[in-house]
């Protein structure tokens, strides 16, 4: 019997669960154009209580999630306000600009986090030769930044200041449960300082489809219009939600066991020659190491460690990126580490 694939590309790869596709198989459905699936109605409810938020509405992708978010606060001509990795600026394929007509604004930060006196100053004031600064968007965690938590004291000042200066706030909270459980503050006292908040069901909590978006009542309304437009509005979509309201109630805590298992390959990675994480401290679920030129490129050494069964993922010439999630275990952790250790010396041998 061959050796089993272990797959650290990322946390998308996961598969329902067994009881996940009993609570699917078994889930009410109807018409959610006609407002009349029962499980869908469900889960946005309940992510809106967990929110902290008066409505939410669930969509098929954080993609469209985040888009329709951006759209909800700023207008064809106007601006946002972004750190330069977020996976908004760089990996949703600038929808706000093609389908929206909005600008962004980067704000370099460090391994994802922008520090909030880098903001003060960036509202452009009122003057017909100028876009129209219209919101902050903040990413937690940060994907290109490994994982990384936002420090809530900075999601708490950078909020303010945007609240004060007349601006709105929205979420990417792809992976905000992460966080939760990286931090102990609870979902809501997050959310609470964002207008409006994107989370995925189908990242660490290991549903196959969906997002959601929360905020005022008065936001979903015209939310749902944006996702009709958008080609998002879905019918007996209950068979789908049904997997990510059973993510809420069981896969939550569990996100622990994933950064246990983070810790763990990160472990191995710093005692490997060649390999050195960026940054060194790892957060949550996920984590970036270099390649040494010595041993190859990024995309070379992925090639050779999907040789020993090992997936994962070249994010750049040098970069690589692992993420664990409900489908790796801690045995299997153990054993991503070993096959590192063991292409390192080979690559380094090939080299020398």
């Amino acid at each position: 019997m061959s050796e089993k694939v272990l797959d650290f590309r990322s946390d998308t790869v996961t598969r329902p669960t067994p009881g996940m596709r009993e609570a699917m198989a078994q889930a009410e459905v109807g018409d959610d154009v006609f407002g009349e699936d029962p499980t869908i109605l469900k889960l946005q409810a309940r992510i809106a209580e967990l929110l902290g938020k008066e409505d939410a509405l669930y969509v098929p992708s954080g993609t469209m999630s985040n888009l329709i978010g951006v759209m909800l606060h700023c207008g064809r001509g106007d601006e946002f306000i972004c750190e330069a990795g977020c996976h908004i600026f760089n990996y949703e394929q600038s929808g706000y600009a093609q389908i929206g007509g909005i600008a962004a604004r980067t704000v370099p930060g460090e391994f994802g986090v922008m520090q909030p006196k880098h903001l003060h100053g960036l509202v452009r004031p009122g003057n017909d030769h100028l876009v129209r600064t219209r919101l902050v968007c903040l990413e937690n965690t940060h994907n290109r930044g490994a994982g990384r938590i936002q420090p809530y004291e900075h999601v708490e000042a950078i909020c303010g200041w945007a609240h004060e200066s007349g601006l709105r706030a929205h979420l990417d909270g792809a992976r905000l449960f992460n966080a939760v459980v990286a931090t102990g503050i609870p979902v809501e006292g997050w959310a609470g300082h964002f207008d409006t908040v994107s989370v995925c069901f189908s990242k660490g909590l290991g549903a196959p489809v969906g997002s959601a978006l929360a905020g005022s009542r008065e936001a979903m309304v015209q939310a749902r219009r944006l996702r009709k437009v958008l080609g998002g509005a879905m019918r007996e979509g209950g068979v789908i939600a049904a997997g990510a309201l059973y993510a809420l109630e069981h896969h939550i805590d569990r996100l622990a066991e994933d950064h246990a298992c983070a810790a763990k390959l990160a472990e191995a990675i710093r005692e490997i020659d060649g390999l050195t994480l960026r940054p060194v401290d790892v957060q949550t679920n996920i984590l970036v190491f270099e390649v040494d030129p010595a041993l190859g490129t990024a995309a070379d050494f992925v090639a050779r460690l999907a040789d020993r069964g090992l997936l994962m993922l070249a994010i750049a010439p040098t970069m690589i990126r692992a993420v664990t999630h409900l489908d790796v275990s801690h045995a299997d952790a153990e054993r991503a580490g070993e096959i590192l250790r063991e292409t390192a010396v080979a690559s380094a041998a090939c080299s020398a």
